[in-house]
């Protein structure tokens, strides 16, 4: 089971946009997958038109110790979620104290890293909700907010991978600078090496520009870039809105070629040298 946080502290590069088309496009290929929504703002439930301030979830999983696998969300088929919940936010404006106050994502991870999923709750009909049990997630993918609080330093402790969208503009780059700063001074601190991804997103193929960054995060970031490059589509964007993934609202767009590649990218490791 891999434990992947989507992360980059600038707003507006598809991180929620990622984390949810690229867990469908992982349970289209049959790899049962849990979203993990650790933004305070609860957009990725939205996107399943989960109501998450009026349901538990992450935080009470995080603040209050409640075993994950009893907030889990069965949304589609292979495909589950845990919302925020009300109180995320108020996780990173509590006074924290003891060492392990970083490790709680890891630590609530540890019992399904350990013994599977047995339980699966359901926003689907009942006939509809797919049984879990007796299983285990191949992919665990944590949307996180655009910050490097508490809750940023949970994911990047919880998670063995991290993948970060980038647009195709110069102060994405800058963004990009200070996430890496942030993970390799913890990284340093901790003695540990977690593997990183990129990914361009919003991509302009015709633009000049954004060519010219994926050229420098390739010198950058070598084997490290995936190959499939997310391009600009209106589709994209509105499908939460129809609380659809990109592959429900339009199957045959741009969007979900795009994310379908990304996925068979993840699986095998496609990447420019």
């Amino acid at each position: 089971m891999k434990v992947i946080a989507v992360m980059n502290q600038k707003g507006g590069v598809g991180k929620t946009t990622t984390t949810l088309n690229l867990a469908h496009a992982l349970a289209l290929q049959g790899k049962n997958v849990l979203m993990l929504d650790m933004d305070p703002q609860g957009h990725l439930g939205s996107c399943f038109a989960v109501d998450t301030f009026s349901s538990s979830g992450m935080d009470e999983v995080l603040m209050n110790d409640q075993p994950l696998q009893e907030a889990v969300l069965n949304v589609r088929d292979k495909l589950f979620l845990v919302p925020a919940g009300a109180r995320l936010g108020e996780l990173e404006t509590q006074v924290q104290t003891g060492a392990n106050k970083g490790y709680r994502l890891r630590d609530a991870l540890a019992s399904i890293k350990a013994n599977g999923f047995h339980q699966a709750t359901g926003s689907l009909p009942a006939e509809d909700n797919i049984s879990a049990e007796g299983s285990h997630f191949d992919y665990i993918l944590v949307d996180c907010p655009p910050a490097s609080g508490l809750l940023a330093m949970n994911a990047i402790l919880g998670c063995d991978e991290l993948i970060v969208p980038v647009t195709g503009d110069y102060l994405a780059l800058q963004g990009l600078s200070r996430l890496i700063k942030v993970v390799s001074h913890i990284e340093q601190t901790l003695q540990r090496s977690t593997k990183k991804w990129f990914v361009l997103t919003r991509f302009q193929k015709q633009r000049k520009l954004a060519n010219q960054i994926r050229e420098k995060m390739v010198g950058y970031f070598p084997n490290q870039v995936f190959e499939t490059a997310i391009r600009e589509n209106v589709s994209l964007a509105e499908s939460p809105g129809f609380a659809q993934t990109i592959f429900e609202y339009r199957p045959k767009s741009n969007g979900a070629q795009d994310y379908q590649n990304l996925a068979i990218d993840l699986l095998e490791q496609r990447t420019f040298h």
